[in-house]
């Protein structure tokens, strides 16, 4: 089956694939109408984006971080005043707004002033929220294409994993047959046939537990895509091309899903500590009241100016700004050692695509055609009267690194797509 592996050595993982499903003897498709369009990785992604309801709850809570930074910096609102100044409350006129020539209805406008620094802080604070609130949308974007590459990439390993299972089957039923043929001949015994049925049940058992997955991984594809699918999947890209090399993806660790929103956070902070420094200004008002008196007498103006006096700032602004401090070191400490956990991380995955790319190119090169050999030697040793163990323990061997095979090209696949779907701007396959 894998007799041309001379000629597949230098060919990328894409192509191996294919050769690899073209040498295998496929069952009906388990999956839906075959007429029905292949739903590729990316096709898969982009319609996860447009459909899935996390994404839009992040877009709304930008758009209103941009509505409350609309407002940040603005003026408060004025207040408008109704009221009786000098009422007696004693003689003949208590009470009465004509008791006494000093009474006087007002009413009065009332206009508080914060320091210019202090509405700059509410406009940085702002500023800062609606970029955290972009990051956060860009993280749940990286996030969303990372989930549907793997349940993708799970659904179309384990449905090729079943096709090379449902290919074996063919090969084992040949085994029952021959198996069957030498216990009529005379040659074979009933405990050889019963060995040989019981193993085909055991490759019907990997099949249903290899479909499950698939099933499974299906599911988790619908939970993002908002609809069954039902369509078959295309071809895998080539998992041995990534979109950035290694030395790209340490460089820009901070442009990376899990770092995206701590200069955001970084923003906050600072804008936070400016806003507590600016409490230390004084805070002014300005007020207008216009009282009208009975009695035919002059109606009078009162203009009102007030000031904030902030006159103990050691236990109280000094604090707070001492506070806000602390905080902002602290973010930028947590940033450097998420800045390493990422750098960690990329390594780490780096590490596994390449060593999982190295076992798959043995498996396909050395494993599998040598299992196959070894199958087919053992299968011509019992044709010719040899004994059945070996050729059990052969199409055991030949399962398992297929199935190895299989397993391990889907680990492949999660971990170029985990390498894959680092960076917002990248041109995956």
């Amino acid at each position: 089956m894998f007799s041309h592996r001379n000629r597949t050595r230098a060919l990328p993982v894409r192509r191996w694939l294919c050769l690899w499903a073209a040498m295998i003897l496929l069952a009906s498709p388990a999956w839906a109408d075959p007429s029905a369009t292949a739903l590729t990785l990316k096709a898969a992604t982009q319609q996860a984006l447009e459909q899935t309801p996390l994404l839009q709850a992040r877009q709304a809570k930008e758009d209103a971080a941009r509505e409350e930074a609309g407002r940040a910096g603005a003026l408060p609102d004025p207040q408008l005043t109704f009221g009786i100044d000098n009422l007696a409350i004693q003689g003949p006129g208590a009470f009465t707004a004509g008791g006494d020539t000093m009474t006087m209805r007002t009413v009065g406008y009332t206009q508080v002033l914060p320091s210019r620094t202090k509405r700059q802080a509410q406009r940085d604070v702002a500023g800062a929220n609606v970029e955290q609130a972009e990051s956060t949308t860009a993280m749940t974007r990286l996030g969303i294409e990372q989930q549907v590459a793997t349940a993708w990439i799970s659904a179309w390993g384990a449905h090729h994993e079943v096709q090379m299972l449902q290919g074996l089957r063919q090969e084992w039923a040949v085994d029952v047959v021959i198996a069957e043929a030498r216990l009529r001949g005379g040659s074979g015994s009933a405990a050889d046939v019963l060995a040989m049925r019981m193993e085909a049940l055991d490759l019907e058992n990997r099949i249903d537990e290899a479909a499950s997955r698939e099933t499974q991984a299906r599911a988790s594809l619908e939970r993002w895509l908002g609809a069954s699918v039902n369509q078959p999947l295309a071809d895998a890209p080539d998992f041995s091309v990534l979109p950035h090399d290694k030395s790209s993806l340490l460089a820009s660790v901070d442009e990376q899903g899990n770092l995206l929103d701590w200069p955001a956070r970084e923003h906050a902070a600072e804008a936070a500590l400016e806003e507590a420094k600016a409490e230390k200004h004084p805070e002014w008002s300005v007020g207008l009241s216009y009282g009208s008196r009975v009695n035919g007498l002059s109606d009078m103006v009162t203009v009102q100016v007030g000031v904030s006096l902030p006159l103990f700032t050691r236990n109280r602004q000094d604090r707070g700004i001492s506070a806000r401090a602390d905080d902002l070191d602290a973010i930028r400490s947590e940033h450097d050692d998420a800045r390493r956990q990422q750098t960690e991380a990329v390594r780490a995955a780096w590490a596994q695509w390449d060593a999982l790319g190295r076992q798959v190119r043995r498996h396909l090169d050395q494993l599998l055609p040598q299992a196959n050999d070894r199958a087919a030697l053992a299968l011509a040793s019992y044709r010719g009267g040899g004994d059945i163990q070996p050729l059990l323990d052969a199409r055991r061997d030949e399962i398992s690194h297929h199935t190895d095979f299989a397993r391990m090209l889907t680990d492949y696949g999660r971990a170029w797509a985990a390498l894959a779907y680092l960076l917002p701007e990248r041109n995956t396959p």
